[in-house]
């Protein structure tokens, strides 16, 4: 009853207000504590709802339910149709919708329906292949970037033949952690197909001249991408390239001349239909290949050169010589050559041409070596030399800066020693001190010694023009004091004040020792009988 009358309510209300309502009748029947009948009511309404003219209601909707598993099922297909806004809230997260329902989605939808498909968590191989067929570029690269996603590897193939030219693809493909080696094969292919395009179109190389480029980018690239690879992984994608059509014997030529030896054994036991253990052992014998070479189909004109090739590798191995790098070995290359000089020439012209293709190649990538080791060398002695210069200009600051302290120190103390010499002592108003020594103390102490007074000087004594010294002399302290920092002045008064107490202590000291000696030694020694004895009656 309650129901009935919140939709008449709400039959008459704004857009908005609608919105608001239905999103709180929707969360009620999810997550609400509903019975029976009120939970059928509830739902019921909620299925009403989705002949509302506004989409704003049908968008309520849409986010109160995208990601709660006991939403209607109706109502989630019936959303997942809707507008591609709206839709698209269902189809990111609804656990509700099955795998016919997003392949039929992606099939009916637009290309931002299907994007939207493509980033869904834990994709199953279904979607992911039904994906692959009809999806665009943009749809295709989120596929690729959704970790999650499990796309088999025909999938990928197909990805890649469809829209390999997309270098957002490209770059999302590369980026999967468990992308196939054939995978990774075939958007080298592309790239390379689409450097020839481009140099093509602008004139730069003849149609004939960029296609084979192409095909020797592709196998060049395929090898660098197989060395390491394990025997299973080798496995597949020898078969991917027999299946496309690219399994040739240039290709297994190369990977002889190049030292993969993995490659090549896997190649020609695919080819020769034997296993990959006897056909290793065929290999490094002397005298099985020429059996082995017939059987894989291979051409007989190419015998000469696979034989001479085969023949330095194993002294490669033996250690009789040695083969440098990963590339294509110009030891090999050479005595391949030397073996199909005495070849007609109809019969070597094309084995030549193709050898000499190879040396120039093995020629350019080993001063491409050179130059980046000189490059590399020079970086290194510049980083040194940078760092050389750097730590000089670091002592060099340390230095100055020593310096400088050393320059502040002397002129303080140059400045220090200035003022204790321009200022008198006695010019400075003495600071408190203790009881001073008084001046009959000192004349009686001198006279215990035998010496004359000190008599101060005064004006009588004195010169006209000491006189004015004198005179001027008070001036001249109090300008100088008023020159000096508070710091070294009250450094100074503290020393003197020192000084001053020093002196009186040792002048009161000797006075007391000149009364004493002047005292009767017999007076003493009848002072210290009567203390001695006032002692001992206490």
């Amino acid at each position: 009853m309650m129901i009935r009358q919140f939709l008449a309510w709400t039959q008459h209300d704004s857009a908005g207000r609608r919105a608001e309502a239905a999103s709180a009748l929707a969360r009620a029947y999810l997550y609400g504590n509903l019975g029976p009948d009120a939970a059928w009511e509830a739902k019921t309404a909620i299925l009403a709802l989705l002949d509302d003219a506004s989409p704003l209601v049908r968008r309520a909707l849409a986010e109160a339910c995208a990601a709660s598993a006991r939403a209607p099922r109706p109502l989630v297909v019936t959303l997942a149709a809707d507008q591609p806004e709206i839709a698209a809230l269902v189809l990111a997260r609804s656990p509700i919708l099955t795998d016919a329902d997003l392949v039929d989605a992606a099939a009916m939808g637009c290309e931002a329906v299907r994007c939207v498909i493509a980033g869904r968590h834990h994709l199953t191989h279904a979607v992911a292949g039904a994906l692959a067929e009809i999806g665009g570029p943009e749809t295709l690269a989120r596929l690729a970037a959704n970790p999650t996603a499990r796309i088999t590897t025909g999938r990928l193939l197909r990805m890649v033949a469809r829209h390999g030219d997309d270098a957002t693809l490209r770059e999302a493909l590369l980026a999967r952690a468990d992308l196939p080696l054939e995978v990774r094969h075939a958007v080298a292919g592309r790239l390379a197909e689409t450097l020839s395009g481009f140099v093509t179109a602008c004139g730069w190389l003849s149609p004939e001249r960029g296609e084979r480029m192409t095909r020797e980018a592709r196998e060049r690239a395929l090898l660098e991408l197989c060395a390491g690879a394990g025997a299973a992984a080798l496995a597949r994608v020898v078969q991917h390239l027999r299946a496309s059509g690219q399994l040739n014997a240039g290709l297994v030529l190369r990977a002889v001349l190049s030292g993969q030896m993995a490659f090549a054994e896997t190649a020609l036991a695919d080819l020769a239909g034997l296993d990959r253990a006897r056909v290793a052992g065929l290999v490094r014998s002397a005298r099985g290949y020429g059996g082995l070479h017939l059987r894989a189909g291979l051409p007989e004109a190419l015998l000469p050169a696979f034989s001479a090739a085969l023949s330095a590798w194993r002294e490669a191995e033996t250690g009789a010589t040695s083969l440098s790098g990963a590339g294509l070995s110009r030891r090999m290359i050479e005595r391949a050559l030397t073996a199909c000089e005495d070849m007609p020439f109809s019969e070597m012209q094309a084995v030549t041409a193709l050898l000499a293709r190879y040396e120039a190649e093995a020629a350019r990538d080993e001063a491409r070596a050179v130059a980046r080791a000189i490059a590399e060398q020079a970086e290194a002695r510049e980083a040194s030399r940078l760092e050389a210069a750097r730590v000089e200009a670091e002592w060099q600051e340390a230095q100055a800066r020593v310096s400088e302290a050393r320059v502040s120190e002397a002129g303080v103390s140059e400045t220090r020693a200035t003022h204790a010499e321009a200022v008198d002592p006695a010019a400075i108003p003495p600071l408190p001190e203790p009881a001073r020594v008084s001046a009959d103390t000192i004349e009686i102490r001198a006279a215990a010694l035998g010496a004359e007074p000190i008599a101060a000087a005064s004006g009588d004594d004195l010169s006209p023009a000491e006189a004015a010294s004198a005179a001027a002399l008070p001036e001249a302290v109090s300008a100088i004091l008023d020159a000096l920092p508070d710091a070294i002045l009250s450094s100074f008064r503290e020393e003197q004040a020192r000084t001053a107490e020093a002196r009186d202590r040792e002048t009161a000291e000797a006075a007391a020792e000149a009364v004493l000696e002047t005292i009767p030694a017999a007076l003493i020694a009848s002072y210290r009988e009567d203390r001695a004895r006032m002692k001992l009656a206490a």
